[in-house]
């Protein structure tokens, strides 16, 4: 019998390669001046990843008996709203990396204003996505989508999380600092994704707060994982830059908490993910091999 691990892997290889698919046929082509833009938003969206987001979208849709094209396209625009903040992270004026997934970034692969415009054109074609009627026949799932989408992304989510993480590579900031900052850049994109299968499917209250108690605990473990890739990780591994939060002198969960009692507090906020979905009676099995997945990963 294939072990849990080997079955998440081939459920997660098969949700990529469906968003993947996806991404192909929306984003657009062009023999206009203007295709370089077009070209470098393929490059940034399509060059692989793990897709977990999608994979948390269509995971939670699948709880709440969502139909596949609904929660494909729902995962699809997730996907570029994190496409375009990897495209605009890497730039010089944020981290300045040369590789992203083992390939050049897109500023290297192209330039540097073009990978900018590249980002906003991913970033508004996420919510073209999620306002077309194909996503759901309901304006008003598409309404909630839109804005769950938004706030998780604008500057009470990712944006405004990587204002702080500019921020601490001149500040000195404590534990409760860190885990806010996190929350914002990483977790609330974790958490709109496991969401999104409960808007989709117009789900109850109390399943929509059992879903944002998981994502709240996965993206922090998700979180002290990545601090402890960079800190400890090969290039090889990770397929991008390593140690560059010990170069820019900021302060993480590591160096707070040191690798051994991190990696605890990551495994027991995978536990605590895994504990909220108890309400779902065994349907979010896909969620909860996710949980034990971000601890055990390497990249």
């Amino acid at each position: 019998m294939p072990s849990v691990s080997a079955n998440l892997s081939a459920a997660m290889s098969e949700a990529a390669a469906q968003v993947a698919d996806a991404l192909e046929r929306i984003l657009p082509k062009s023999e206009f001046p203007e295709s370089k833009l077009f070209e470098a938003m393929r490059y940034g969206a399509l060059n692989g990843g793990k897709r977990l987001r999608p994979f948390l979208v269509m995971s939670s849709a699948r709880i709440f008996g969502v139909g596949d094209e609904c929660a494909l396209r729902a995962a699809a625009a997730v996907e570029c709203v994190h496409c375009y903040s990897l495209v605009h992270d890497d730039l010089p004026a944020m981290d300045n990396s040369d590789l992203r997934r083992g390939s050049p970034t897109v500023h290297k692969k192209y330039d540097e204003a073009t990978a900018i415009l590249a980002g906003d054109a991913l970033l508004t074609i996420a919510f073209e996505i999620l306002a077309d009627p194909r996503t759901h026949e309901d304006p008003q799932v598409r309404c909630k989508l839109v804005t769950a989408l938004a706030k998780a992304s604008g500057v009470h989510g990712m944006v405004g999380g990587q204002m702080l993480d500019l921020i601490a590579e001149t500040t000195s900031l404590d534990i409760g600092a860190i885990t806010r900052l996190q929350r914002m850049k990483t977790g609330e994109l974790i958490a709109v994704s496991t969401e999104a299968g409960a808007i989709l499917g117009k789900a109850s209250q109390q399943h929509h707060n059992a879903l944002r108690a998981y994502a709240h605990d996965l993206g922090l473990a998700f979180q002290i994982i990545d601090d402890l890739l960079d800190a400890e990780g090969t290039e090889e591994e990770t397929g991008k830059p390593v140690q560059r939060d010990a170069v820019a002198g900021k302060a993480t969960f590591v160096t707070i908490l040191g690798a051994d009692r991190a990696r605890n507090q990551a495994k027991l906020l995978s536990e605590q993910a895994i504990g909220h979905l108890a309400v779902f009676g065994g349907r979010a099995k896909h969620l909860e091999d996710v949980a034990r997945f971000v601890v055990d990963r390497k990249s």
